[in-house]
């Protein structure tokens, strides 16, 4: 029952004791693991977690130590700009083209998760123009915490937001690959085109375009 936005109100303002009496079976699983998901929680965040943070730092110095100001530092609370190519790759001998449409996502659309379509988009699909990019790979370098960074071409028009990476980018908190490592952005015109025809928000659509 915790699809439905009233009975999460419920439980929200009912607190402990609305969820200790409730028999919806995911509450009740949830009640029936929480002390050894806590206990595993807490051995995480006392013996692995420290010791990552500890030797990342070591590493960090190293690669100070070794490449000086030729490396750059973490992005977190500073500005970076990272320059890339949008091209594609190779994967285990499949060429990864660098663009997708919005084509590509009906054709892989299966019907189940993870690969099945809102309902909303199967609505809008007459309406959509199936030649519109989606998404697109690039080369630049990031890592998490740089979703929703808006990607802007040499004429400083945004054409996309990073939202992920490819598998081999997650390499990136130590090194980068330039045949391999991609960032994942969804192509500016994709959310025009998704806003305008699947959601209906032509206000928000004509302010990002004034048009």
């Amino acid at each position: 029952k915790l699809k439905d936005l009233r009975y999460r109100k419920e439980l929200f303002e009912g607190g402990v004791k609305a969820i200790e009496a409730s028999n919806d079976p995911l509450i009740q699983f949830a009640r029936l693991v929480n002390p050894e998901a806590r206990a595993i929680r807490k051995v995480f965040e006392d013996t692995i977690e420290p010791v990552i943070k500890k030797n990342a730092e070591k590493v960090a110095k190293a690669q100070f130590a070794i490449e000086g100001t030729g490396t750059y530092p973490d992005a977190t609370f500073t500005l970076r700009v990272s320059y890339g190519q949008i091209k594609g790759y190779n994967e285990s001998g499949h060429e990864v083209k660098p663009v997708t449409t919005i084509a590509g996502a009906f054709e892989r659309n299966t019907g189940s998760d993870p690969f099945a379509l809102p309902e909303t988009w199967l609505k809008a699909k007459s309406k959509l123009n199936l030649d519109t990019p989606l998404n697109f790979c690039s080369t630049n370098d990031i890592i998490g915490g740089n979703s929703g960074s808006p990607v802007i071409n040499k004429n400083a028009e945004v054409v996309g937001l990073i939202f992920d990476g490819n598998i081999q980018s997650l390499g990136g908190d130590y090194g980068y690959d330039e045949t391999v490592n991609r960032a994942v952005s969804v192509h500016s015109a994709g959310i025009i085109e998704a806003l305008k025809k699947v959601y209906g928000a032509d206000r928000i659509a004509t302010e990002i375009t004034g048009k």
